[in-house]
């Protein structure tokens, strides 16, 4: 090396490291500013996870089902499966810094779920400067969501998804905090993957059995009772499902209704297309966002989980698919999204602006439709090389 090219190279270097460094501290500079900010919404949800804790330590009910679906104001309103409120637990022993430690859990859960993705290097540092200003994901760190938990998760198997350990794992530590990430054993029967899903469930069930000795048989009846409540329930606060705009702009109730199951259908069918024709890193994809709009509610903070198609995306060139994370924002601008976020009050979702609302299922659908859309492109393209390979 001449002593000319040594001071180029040194630039080089500083150049590459500013990247990586620079993305990480505008991310972690946002969250500082949300959770210095936050006043008496710092984990906001989380109090609920805790309640649900404290109730079952103390031998009460976690689920107070009527209210949870008319009201669904925290803290009291707990809506996830019974072991995940066992498994917190222990985390009461942290006293009045649990709910910030917890933030800042799930902060750290996203960048490990970033640093697992299985993109290039600059797509992961794109992907952690878009979370820097993207809503849904300060909204979720700020209020102790398990958005980030799951992201963890689905990046998990998105990097080792030929791995049965880690898939079953993933999927069954998901479905016992959420029921959406069981559609991850689907995805993994539909592609073959028939050791991952029988992990999953068996993993799945032996923690469910180990909690229930904790939680007691009569809290799982209850569980139940809530998702079909919760379900059926376009009215609740801060839903953004499809149904519930459509009741927010007016629709009656069984339009709405109507509009929901639709609105799900075409999800389902959407997985179904995708198990059949698209590759399978694709289809995991389209199962990460249909798996946030088979089932309602649907929250805006929902959309942390767009960060994985669009890093799939961009990685092949569609660098414009950062706007799905980013048009997070818009739900600002709904009564649903801005007052209940910005005061942490959980106010009517149908007083607000359901034009604002409506963005969020779709951004979810564009999303979507675009990743069928590249199913489409990639079956065109194995057409073409295979009739030009045919004699």
């Amino acid at each position: 090396m001449t002593r000319a090219e040594a001071p180029v190279k040194s630039r080089s270097r500083l150049a590459e490291a500013f990247v990586p460094v620079g993305s990480v501290a505008l991310l972690l500079g946002m969250l500082a500013l949300v959770l210095a900010s936050a006043g008496g919404t710092l984990g906001y949800d989380y109090h609920c996870y805790e309640g649900a804790a404290q109730a079952l330590r103390d031998g009460k009910p976690m689920y107070d089902v009527a209210f949870s679906v008319n009201v669904g104001t925290c803290p009291g309103t707990y809506t996830y499966p019974p072991p995940f409120a066992a498994a917190l637990v222990p985390w009461l022993c942290l006293g009045g810094a649990a709910a910030g430690l917890w933030c800042l859990a799930m902060a750290a859960c996203f960048l490990v779920g970033v640093a697992l993705l299985p993109v290039r290097r600059d797509v992961r540092w794109l992907i952690v400067i878009v979370a820097a200003l993207d809503w849904p994901l300060l909204y979720a760190v700020k209020l102790g969501q398990v958005e980030p938990l799951l992201f963890l998760g689905f990046a998990a198997v998105w990097r080792w998804m030929d791995r049965a350990a880690v898939v079953g794992a993933a999927a069954a530590i998901g479905v016992l905090v959420k029921m959406q990430p069981a559609l991850l054993a689907v995805w993994a029967i539909a592609t073959g993957r028939f050791r991952a899903a029988a992990l999953a469930v068996a993993a799945a069930a032996a923690l469910a059995v180990a909690a229930t000795l904790v939680t007691g048989v009569g809290a799982w009846g209850a569980y139940v009772q809530l998702l079909r409540d919760l379900g059926g329930n376009l009215t609740t606060p801060h839903n953004f499902a499809p149904g519930a705009v459509a009741y927010q702009a007016g629709a009656a109730q069984e339009v709405a209704t109507a509009i929901q199951v639709a609105s799900a259908a075409v999800a389902a069918a959407a997985l179904l297309v995708a198990w059949r024709y698209a590759g399978h890193e694709l289809s995991l994809q389209v199962t990460i966002v249909a798996s946030q709009l088979i089932s309602s509610p649907l929250r805006d903070h929902y959309a942390v989980l767009l960060l994985l198609p669009t890093a799939w995306l961009v990685q092949r060139g569609r660098t414009w698919a950062v706007i799905f994370p980013l048009a997070g924002w818009i739900a600002l601008f709904a009564d649903s999204g801005s007052a209940a976020s910005i005061s942490g009050s959980a106010t009517s979702a149908a007083s607000g602006s359901w034009i604002a609302a409506a963005t969020v299922p779709l951004i979810f659908f564009c999303c979507l439709a675009t990743l069928l859309w590249e199913t489409l492109l990639a079956r065109r393209s194995a057409l073409v090389v295979t009739l030009g390979d045919a004699p």
